[in-house]
């Protein structure tokens, strides 16, 4: 609790202003990062990827963001599941539903007014973020297709209406984010003399599942089943080189490297083939566990038989292959969250919690939905539950998990998990990452729902994590409560450009 690097620890001043139609017309963002005791990964990448994607799904014509990394003598800060992309998500989906509320829009509808438009890709943000692709519209609508939003609206009504004392609220998010940044991956695929393979990769797993997507690649490459295909990560002896997991990176550029040396040695084999059978190359193709001459199933040789004729032909069935992206993909997508509130003691109950995500083409299902169910309960738990706090002294009072809450199985909602496919072209595999998406896409989520439960009561804003106390408290000060202010005398100096980085822009006022 105390060793290990802690996460989300951002205030966050912004500014949005809109026209009365809900057309965003600039938003202004001024940002404390807490780094902790160092003023490296948390200063840096964290405050970086939220200024990366400060403008999220949104058609923004104006954006200032200006960051400060603050030392603390607090645990240092480190990669928590979305590293400053459900930073960014989480202030700019609040915001929003604050600016519906103000405007008397239903929070779907100023999404849609200010989404990105799919004719607009690829798309370079204010920030300088280069979208790949993107259907935004799309994924909210097959989230509406999903849930009975007027029927959920109904119900809220109803129970206000009859005061009742339990609350409903529904929260909404689109969201978009930054994966497979940085360098390339490597991967080794190689044939062995039983006719089974070998894969070797640089990007070690802890439980993603790493092992079955890249077999399924060099399955599907060289018709070898899963259950004879190796798999070796980590080793340093055995393999050569690696960046590792992270950044939700592995499938698209370590699976990249697999699949494109898997089809190396599928063309070394087909040659070898041809050459015996007399036959052009291209006339090979993939059969059950072999090669043959597409149509003549008696030419098949076996892959133990093919590695004997390469053996003595004095050549290995083996390649290696580093691949380089051409650049980060953004996946995105659409999430709706219900929660209940009892306004006479603050407890929060989650209900349900509906994913559409958007991570481009998807190698093995039962894994994408795997990673929404994760990350889902992990935007969930940061709303309601996560908090790790220290004296004022920066005394750690929060040192084990009696006093550090998480919810059980118990406590998770049903999750529905959807997807949408817009693949990718910046990979061979049009994949996109998964493994963080709906972390990023459930934290605003949810807590707009606890806030829209609420907000009847005046209720405009409440800090993560929505303890039962802090609602009670914002129940009972209701419309007094003050949702802004200030932000410290290192922001007062802040002006909004037209574009970032143009030297002679128009300055504005929000």
């Amino acid at each position: 609790m105390i060793a290990m690097p802690h996460g989300r620890d951002q205030v966050q001043y912004v500014e949005m202003g809109l026209k009365h139609n809900g057309k965003i017309t600039g938003l202004r963002c001024s940002m404390l990062g807490d780094a902790g005791a160092y003023g490296g990964f948390g200063g840096g990448l964290v405050l970086g990827s939220t200024r990366t994607m400060s403008q999220g799904t949104y058609d923004i014509e104006r954006l200032a963001f200006s960051a400060a990394a603050v030392l603390t003598n607090t645990t240092p800060m480190g990669a928590f599941r979305g590293a400053g992309r459900p930073e960014a998500a989480e202030f700019l989906e609040r915001i929003i539903d604050i600016a519906a509320d103000e405007l008397e829009m239903d929070p779907i509808e100023l999404r849609r007014v200010n989404l990105i438009p799919k004719e607009a890709f690829p798309y370079t943000t204010q920030t300088g973020a280069n979208y790949d692709v993107g259907d935004y519209e799309k994924a909210l609508d097959y989230l509406l297709s999903t849930v009975d939003y007027d029927g959920l609206r109904k119900d809220q009504k109803a129970r206000i209406e009859k005061g009742s004392t339990t609350l409903l609220g529904i929260g909404i998010s689109t969201y978009v984010e930054i994966t497979a940044a940085g360098a390339g991956e490597y991967a080794e695929v190689e044939v062995l003399e039983d006719g089974k393979a070998r894969i070797k990769v640089g990007t070690s797993a802890h439980g993603q599942g790493h092992a079955t997507s890249f077999a399924m690649l060099v399955s599907d490459s060289l018709g070898i089943p899963l259950e004879n295909i190796e798999f070796v990560q980590s080793d340093t002896a055995k393999v050569p080189r690696g960046n590792g997991t992270g950044g939700s990176r592995s499938l698209q550029l370590g699976g990249s490297a697999v699949k494109t040396a898997s089809v190396q040695v599928r063309e070394i084999a087909a040659r070898l083939l041809s050459g015996r059978l007399e036959v052009a190359p291209e006339d090979i193709t993939v059969s059950d566990n072999g090669l043959e001459v597409s149509g003549v199933p008696t030419t098949r040789k076996s892959w133990a038989e093919l590695y004997r004729m390469a053996k003595d032909d004095g050549i290995s069935l083996k390649s290696e292959f580093d691949f380089t992206s051409s650049g980060p993909t953004f996946p995105f997508g659409a999430h709706l969250s219900v929660v209940e509130i009892d306004i006479e003691t603050g407890k929060i109950t989650p209900i349900s919690h509906y994913c559409v995500d958007d991570c481009g083409t998807i190698v093995n299902p039962l894994l994408v939905e795997g990673q929404q169910h994760g990350g889902a309960t992990q935007g969930m738990s940061q709303v309601l539950y996560e908090h790790f706090q220290y004296d004022q002294d920066g005394n750690p009072l929060t040192t084990n998990f009696a006093a550090y809450a998480v919810p059980a199985a118990t406590e998770v909602p049903p999750i529905y998990t959807f997807t949408t496919q817009t693949p990718t072209p910046n990979n061979p595999l049009g994949a996109k990452g998964i493994g963080e998406s709906a972390t990023v896409g459930a934290t605003p989520a949810v807590h707009n729902a606890v806030i829209d439960a609420l907000s009847h009561l005046g209720v405009r804003h409440i800090d993560m994590p929505c303890t039962p106390e802090k609602i009670w408290r914002a129940i009972t000060e209701g419309s007094k409560a003050k949702i802004w202010s200030e932000p410290p005398d290192v922001f007062q100096h802040l002006t909004v450009r037209s574009s970032s980085g143009d030297s002679d822009a128009e300055e504005v006022d929000i």
